[in-house]
């Protein structure tokens, strides 16, 4: 199998499980959740998808030399998804403004419900130790340290949102090196360099302003069609298109579902004003703190510069906004 990866280029896979988990309905359906949510019109012209995401992550364990188990937990991590991402966080009472945690929540139990299993049955590999992250400390690591899932969906958001190209991708990719069965940088500038990226995607559009409206009023609108039974808790587990699909159907008829759709695609205006307000709504903040190699030993950044701990103390609170919309 061949794969043209915006962010790592030309990919090769031959290895049948993951060639037949690449192919295999619960990862298909990723290629049309978008990342960020619904990012038109809220983010124009930088369309993700979670498979992107599922591949890179892939793609980094492998390049970087972790086992096959790994591996696949990094390309399967993302399939628990709902349509719509993290606002998913914002319709079910299940979910968490502040930690975004419903689809890591959800995770283990989604997975045993698809046919991932299955497959991992037939090459001889436990679907339950795949499924538990905590055996794999390249993929996924709590904040502020870094992992593959952080690595990589920061460069996919810095090729989307045009920070940069492919080089800068592998300025990175070049100055990283696994310690331990840790991340590590080669040096301080080209940790502190990803830390300051990862900083300034995390206030522009993770949890900036953007994110906020669109978490809320996707949330809302979901929310409302759930309760007037235009959609299922079911439906939300389909793809972003087919949601929207079944619910515009009653625009016409229903006024409110109509405020809420001019709301979610931005025909209403909307401010952040803490004295007047609408809606108050908290977005999930993150900051990291990578390992980088500093007069021979392997320690954080903040190690090196002391003022980047304000920075984690203040960057990890959750960002709350007040928006009030102009009807």
């Amino acid at each position: 199998m061949k794969l043209d990866h915006r962010v790592y280029g030309e990919i090769q896979i031959s290895e049948p499980v993951i060639i037949e988990l690449i192919n295999c309905p619960a990862l298909q359906r990723l290629k049309e959740i978008d990342q960020a949510g619904y990012f038109e019109p809220h983010y124009q012209g930088s369309s993700q998808t979670r498979f992107e995401h599922s591949i890179g992550d892939y793609y980094l364990l492998t390049k970087y030399g972790a086992l096959l188990e790994e591996r696949i937990a990094g390309l399967i991590h993302d399939v628990s998804h709902a349509a719509f991402s993290h606002c998913i966080d914002y319709v079910l009472d299940e979910g968490s403004e502040k930690e975004q945690t419903y689809q890591d929540n959800v995770f283990v139990e989604f997975v045993k419900n698809t046919e991932i299993p299955s497959i991992l049955k037939k090459y001889d590999l436990d679907p339950d130790f795949v499924s538990n992250e905590e055996n794999f400390s390249l993929q996924e690591r709590n904040l502020p340290d870094l992992c593959a899932d952080r690595i990589d969906y920061t460069f996919l958001t810095a090729i989307a949102h045009k920070a940069f190209d492919r080089s800068g991708v592998n300025y990175f990719l070049d100055n990283l090196i696994i310690q331990e069965k840790c991340w590590v940088f080669r040096n301080f500038e080209s940790a502190k360099k990803f830390a300051d990226l990862y900083l300034k995607f995390n206030n522009a559009i993770w949890s900036g302003m953007p994110s906020a409206i669109m978490f809320r009023t996707v949330g809302d609108y979901l929310k409302y069609s759930i309760q007037k039974g235009y959609i299922s808790k079911d439906d939300l587990y389909t793809t972003n298109k087919k949601v929207l699909s079944k619910i515009n159907t009653y625009l016409e008829e229903d006024e409110k579902l109509r405020s809420l759709f001019d709301r979610m695609n931005l025909k209403i205006g909307v401010r952040n004003d803490p004295q007047d307000y609408d809606a108050h709504i908290f977005c999930k903040s993150r900051v990291v703190d990578p390992l980088c190699m500093h007069e021979g030993a392997a320690v954080r950044i903040s190690d090196v510069d002391p003022s980047w701990r304000d920075v984690i103390t203040q960057q990890s609170k959750p960002k709350e906004y007040f928006l009030k919309f102009e009807r």
